[in-house]
């Protein structure tokens, strides 16, 4: 659980920015949107290299441009 303790001085904005920092660094949120719903294994794998094409496709170009 991600806590964040009151410093001295510090506003109650500064406090919630500080906060809302350490849940993303954490990753909180990204497991709880992955785990709102049930994903059976094939269709994770669908997911995943969907998502390993996406990744080859992007670096390719990124690589093309440099070249160019």
């Amino acid at each position: 659980m991600t806590t964040v303790i009151r410093r001295p001085n510090e506003s109650q904005d500064q406090l919630l920015k500080r906060f809302r920092k350490k849940v993303a660094k954490s990753g909180i949120l990204s497991t709880v949107r992955r785990k709102r719903w049930f994903v059976s294994k094939s269709e994770l794998r669908r997911i995943q290299r969907k998502k390993a094409i996406r990744r080859l496709k992007r670096r390719q170009r990124k690589y093309e441009e440099r070249r160019t």
